[in-house]
């Protein structure tokens, strides 16, 4: 008798860790690079990769091609939420220097459910669009700091450690852009700890990954996640 109760023991113990490694979830604030139609949240959010897709710009197909998804498929983790937004920058100012503070990552970075894991692809328009680079400035950040990208990326990393403390929150730079959006995202990751995963030699097809591109990406984040 004691010899079968210590068996069922066993067995709930088994199930409770079972139970207990359920798979990481991972949500993404991203712009058009992480986008792809149907997979958004919320589904308003504009989006580059489409269904069918437009193959004057891109020949990624399928959302099993994208960077994401590719990740999350080697890594065995699960989608929390993917809030992407094509076009969109870090701080309020887009292109022709208008206010993007509907779009702007540090809008949407409240948005992204309750994660373990936060992947952050950005700047790459700020670069495109000549977004004002700003002062480095960690403290006092006021809401017109907020149009400029350097107080507005240091505005969002120490704001989201705050949101999110206990999800593992990760930086992906774009390759090719402007030096100043490049060594700022170096500088200011370092500043708050946030591992920085600095993309390189990426394949693109109008600017943006192509298949090839997509597969080189999840490579360098699969080999930078432990």
């Amino acid at each position: 008798m004691r010899r079968y109760i210590s068996m069922l023991i066993l067995a709930a113990a088994a199930v409770v860790s079972a139970f207990g490694q359920a798979k990481p979830s991972v949500s993404i604030l991203g712009d058009s690079y992480s986008t792809f139609e149907g997979w958004l949240t919320p589904d308003t959010n504009a989006v580059w990769y489409t269904v069918p897709p437009d193959t004057r710009h891109t020949d990624v197909k399928g959302v099993d091609q994208t960077w994401w998804h590719q990740v999350l498929k080697r890594k065995g983790w699960k989608l929390e939420v993917n809030n992407s937004y094509s076009g969109s920058t870090v701080c309020n100012t887009g292109y022709r220097d208008e206010d993007y503070t509907h779009e702007s990552f540090v809008t949407r970075m409240t948005a992204l459910g309750t994660p373990d894991i936060i992947l952050i692809f950005g700047g790459t328009n700020d670069s495109w669009a000549g977004s004002p680079i700003g002062e480095f400035k960690y403290d006092g950040i006021r809401r017109a700091d907020l149009f400029s990208f350097r107080p507005a990326m240091a505005y969002m990393l120490a704001r989201m450690k705050e949101l999110y403390p206990t999800a593992d929150i990760y930086f992906i730079s774009n390759d090719g852009l402007k030096e100043s959006i490049t060594q700022s995202v170096g500088t200011i990751c370092s500043h708050y700890g946030v591992p920085l995963i600095q993309l390189r030699g990426i394949d693109k097809k109008s600017g943006h990954p192509s298949v090839v591109g997509m597969k080189q990406i999840a490579d360098q984040v699969c080999e930078a996640i432990p």
